[in-house]
């Protein structure tokens, strides 16, 4: 597929697009052996782009998986120490990295690529994709604890979160599930917002990144997204 330079030479790793277009302006830049100018475009499959005599590496084909994350299984690419990770549990040529990171503790939906532009899209603050989870309570909300966790709660740090949709889903023995939709996603934010609400959390499943939703799929169970899934999460029609 045909991309600008700049944005190529950004995935490689070497820099910002506004960085590399620079090193496109000094002349530093080859398509097929010919100096490139601003603008230009290449296709990694077919061309050979080289920044100061070094090549590209060719593109590699783009992965995309929903994972159900398991309680007690790292959300890394690379383990640090004798913990499983999300990686260890696709069998899948290639680099892939999580998109959505879940707790230790936490399960649920996990997306696993290696299409830089859209990690990038689905975590970035700005863009303010959905995350969607369910939540089992240790005790039953009563609705002043709902509205104060739907209008944000300010957490140790002195940060507040942000007005969540929260709704009562279920009674579970002395507890509750509740159903959380939030664009933002602290390290263990709902777990905090439980604790200072005096609603400890029991179980966190996330069901639904923007609108890539978990499914049928069961602790450990992994799929390939369809060609459709990937267009509405990139924000096609």
């Amino acid at each position: 597929m045909l991309e600008r330079l700049q944005k190529l030479l950004a995935q490689a790793g070497y820099g910002s697009r506004r960085a590399c277009e620079e090193f496109i302006i000094e002349g530093r830049v080859r398509v097929n052996g010919q100096i490139a100018t601003l603008g230009q475009k290449a296709d990694l499959s077919k061309d050979r782009v080289t920044l100061d005599g070094k090549a590209l590496p060719k593109a590699e084909t783009l992965i995309y998986i929903a994972l159900y994350k398991p309680r007690n299984v790292l959300s890394a690419s690379e383990g640090q120490d004798d913990r499983q990770t999300v990686r260890d549990l696709i069998p899948v040529e290639g680099h892939l990295y999580p998109v959505g990171r879940l707790d230790f503790d936490s399960e649920g939906l996990i997306l696993m690529t290696n299409d830089g532009d859209l990690a990038n899209k689905l975590t970035h603050p700005r863009y303010g994709h959905e995350k969607e989870y369910r939540v089992l309570l240790a005790r039953r909300p009563d609705d002043a604890q709902l509205a104060t966790w739907r209008r944000g709660v300010v957490l140790e740090d002195g940060y507040k979160t942000a007005p969540a949709e929260v709704r009562f889903e279920s009674t579970s023995g002395k507890g509750a599930w509740v159903r959380v939709v939030m664009g933002e996603g602290r390290k263990r934010q709902i777990r905090e917002i439980g604790m200072l609400l005096g609603l400890p959390v029991v179980r966190i499943v996330r069901v639904r990144i923007g609108t890539l939703r978990l499914g049928t799929l069961k602790p450990r169970q992994w799929r390939h997204l369809t060609m459709d899934e990937v267009k509405a999460l990139k924000g096609g029609k």
